[in-house]
């Protein structure tokens, strides 16, 4: 990180002493301009090429109501012989109305956009996604003690897009997003998987294609039917 104080020495500069900080300030700006216009392109060592993935599991509850927390999992397997570079998940909501599904990235992963000009920020959330997420199931590591486990996926630069890091060959990254849902109506989660972050390194499915899915969820605005279990504990959704 930059030092955000000014060292006393550089205040104190007089005359020629100036003179020599003004040159080496004009060289730093010469050298960060020849970066811009010169330098290495961001996608360069991005190996070009076809990463064959799989995606080994994939849950996530059809039905949910408000503000009952569920687990989006995605556990995708490099079935290649070559390293994926940065395995990267792009997920993105839908609204369905009408039997047909709106969808489109950008207005953030667990959002949709709501048609109303009178909105100053038109993206409004359907689940929250919890702090921390998302996160890696490891051996040892279970959903039950997930929330102890620290972040694994990275917001990517790109739109809607979580980054992973390097799967070595015949590996697997098992892959949760713990969400709230805050919005009722019926939804499409999409997403698609991509061995890496510019495009050049693509992720094929066994078939060919890309490799992308969907959920199709309900969410109702109902409170969930609860009850008390043989063990004296509170559960939900257990009606008869």
């Amino acid at each position: 990180m930059e030092e955000s104080g000014t060292r006393p020495g550089i205040r104190r500069l007089r005359g020629f002493g100036a003179g020599i900080a003004a040159t080496i300030a004009l060289l730093a700006a010469g050298l960060g301009l020849t970066a811009c216009g010169g330098g290495q392109r961001q996608d360069v060592t991005e190996p070009s090429g076809d990463f064959p993935v799989q995606v080994a599991k994939k849950k996530f509850p059809t039905h949910q109501g408000l503000a009952q927390t569920s687990d989006l999992e995605l556990a995708i397997k490099n079935s290649g012989k070559e390293t994926i570079p940065d395995l990267a998940v792009t997920i993105y909501t839908g609204e369905i109305k009408a039997g047909v599904s709106s969808t489109g990235s950008g207005q953030g992963s667990f959002n949709v956009r709501i048609d109303d000009p009178s909105l100053a920020d038109p993206n409004r959330p359907v689940w929250i996604l919890e702090n921390d997420y998302p996160k890696l199931l490891t051996p040892g590591v279970t959903a039950k003690n997930l929330d102890e486990a620290p972040t694994a996926g990275a917001a990517a630069a790109q739109t809607d897009t979580f980054q992973f890091g390097a799967v070595e060959p015949g590996q697997s990254k098992d892959i949760v997003w713990r969400v709230t849902p805050v919005r009722a109506g019926t939804y499409t989660i999409h997403y698609q998987v991509a061995a890496g972050l510019e495009g050049k390194a693509k992720a094929v499915a066994p078939a060919g294609g890309p490799v992308k899915g969907d959920f199709v969820v309900t969410i109702s605005s109902k409170p969930p039917q609860t009850c008390v279990n043989g063990a004296g504990k509170v559960v939900t959704n257990c009606g008869p």
